[in-house]
């Protein structure tokens, strides 16, 4: 088949290379002119590991090519960002919003009050889709998306842009991603898929053309399910993180270890505690939650609740460390991590990069160590003169850092460390005083 991939970013070039080494004809679609010379010359623009080599391949073959705009083709795959609206956007919304649509949550604010899905790229990309769509076709939406949006969004634009009625003359379909950075070769071949179509035949066709590269089951069902199922499997995550986030500060509250009490309740057979930290972040869990709060703002009340203990986090991160330093003059923090999780370089969405924001604002100095980072990769420098050592992201190097090597430099033998990664102990011996989340 001839497949035509909008968005070449984190999920939509993966997924081209993938139905180009599949032995479909690619075209690949972006709005920025650097990554399509990139993708063009078979370079990734996107550090992960085994994608290179990969691209390499396809584009030398010919078997993926990239343009401007959509070309005519059998099938097209919609992988645009679904990032949160901006205020000024959600300000615009709200003025334009007509009153029966406005519901009111028991704290009286409005559904425009909370972040909501910005489906701008969606519709553009449809847009351009619309022009060269032709009878037979399939379209495909793989973008995280509020439920509803694929038919109720989607289909009226490539409706009344091509002349063509959904289900009965183009097929449309909805079949989100579910893969980690890190390991997205691997996921996207290997994990099940759950595709919704507009209707059966959709679900269909888009199963044939996964199933040419997808080895783990795939499950249809119709549009509306899959997308609530994309944004339950990430806010089922963020739910279960906002509770060991809160049981964490309720555990310095009353004076006890939350890593040993997490470790001994998880000996329960029916409990599974996940890790506290410094918040969440990356493209999905930190964003994902809000459209379910969107979708059902008077019901969605503990995702709402979730969402905002995970979102301050970062805050109670600060505080802490403001407090371990209170009365040192001008103090400087050494960060080690600003990714948004351990042994990757995506800052995307990154709760660490919250705490140095506020602690740039609090007037601190601050270094930044992060061998995932590019630009913070070497750490020298980082720890010279430091009062505080802030581990916020639990990269593997960060275990292995001596703290007798450094007790020299340091001026002030503080750490905070908000992923109990440093062995407590060994650094205590070494004279610093460790406090965690």
């Amino acid at each position: 088949m001839k497949v035509c991939v909008l968005g070449l970013g984190y999920i939509g070039l993966p997924t081209a290379v993938m139905l180009a080494s599949a032995g479909h004809d690619v075209v690949g679609v972006d709005v920025k002119e650097e990554i399509l010379e990139a993708v063009g010359n078979g370079n990734s623009h996107i550090d992960e590991p085994g994608l290179a080599k990969l691209l390499e391949k396809v584009v030398s073959s010919g078997k993926l090519v990239v343009s401007p705009h959509p070309l005519e083709s059998d099938a097209f795959i919609i992988a645009v960002p679904t990032p949160l609206a901006s205020r000024e956007l959600r300000d615009k919304s709200r003025s334009l919003e007509v009153d029966n649509r406005l519901s009111t949550l028991d704290s009286g604010l409005s559904t425009l009050d909370f972040p909501h899905c910005d489906l701008s790229y969606v519709k553009s990309a449809s847009a351009s889709i619309a022009p060269v769509l032709r009878r037979g076709n399939l379209v495909v939406l793989e973008s995280t998306s509020p439920p509803g949006t694929t038919q109720d969004v989607l289909a009226p634009i490539l409706e009344e842009g091509s002349g063509l009625k959904t289900g009965d003359e183009f097929h449309l379909a909805y079949c989100p991603e579910r893969v980690l950075p890190g390991k997205i070769l691997k996921e996207i071949v290997h994990n099940a898929r759950i595709i919704g179509g507009i209707d059966r035949r959709s679900a269909e066709m888009a199963k044939e053309l996964y199933s040419s590269f997808v080895k783990g089951e795939i499950h249809l069902t119709d549009t509306r399910t899959a997308e609530m199922v994309k944004l339950a499997e990430n806010t089922y995550r963020d739910v279960n993180i906002a509770f060991a986030n809160e049981l964490s500060r309720i555990c310095n509250r009353v004076g006890v270890d939350v890593w040993e009490v997490i470790e001994l309740a998880n000996l329960h057979p029916r409990v599974n505690i996940l890790r506290p930290g410094p918040g969440v972040g990356g493209h999905c869990i930190a964003v994902d939650p809000w459209f379910i709060v969107e979708s059902a703002p008077e019901e969605a009340k503990l995702i709402r609740v979730a969402r905002e203990v995970n979102d301050s986090q970062p805050e109670y991160i600060f505080e802490r460390i403001k407090e371990l330093v209170k009365g040192i003059e001008n103090p400087k923090i050494a960060v080690l991590g600003i990714a948004y999780k351990g042994n990757v370089g995506d800052t995307r969405e990154s709760p660490a990069l919250k705490v140095v924001e506020f602690l740039k604002t609090e007037g601190y100095e601050v270094a930044i160590y992060d061998p995932y980072v590019r630009g913070y990769e070497s750490s020298e420098g980082v720890f010279e003169k430091a009062d505080c050592m802030a581990v916020l992201v639990d990269h593997n190097q960060f275990r292995e850092i001596a703290p007798e090597k450094i007790s020299s430099v340091v001026r002030s033998k503080l750490a905070f460390d908000a992923k109990a990664v440093l062995d407590r102990e060994r650094w205590e011996q070494a004279g610093f005083k460790v406090e965690t989340v």
